[in-house]
């Protein structure tokens, strides 16, 4: 019963790590967008935190596949 609930608080955390790293991606790339449209060059302080974002976005997405993984090979539940 502790395990679930450890896993649980774990799936809970990966879907606002998600939920948060998804939304600043959107707000990013809305920026980068309307810098675009105003006919200049994102700026590269920009540029980097949406990389950030994208590398962030492939942690969470690595972690929810080996917990896949896990649950499919009977290791979790």
């Amino acid at each position: 019963m502790d395990k679930r609930k450890a896993w649980r608080a774990q799936e809970q955390s990966l879907i606002v790590r998600w939920n948060a790293a998804a939304t600043r991606q959107r707000e990013l790339q809305t920026q980068i967008t309307r810098q675009s449209e105003a006919g200049g060059m994102p700026a590269a302080q920009l540029l980097l935190e949406a990389e950030r974002s994208r590398s962030e976005m492939e942690a969470v997405r690595r972690e929810v596949a080996r917990m896949k993984v896990q649950f499919y090979t009977g290791k979790r539940y």
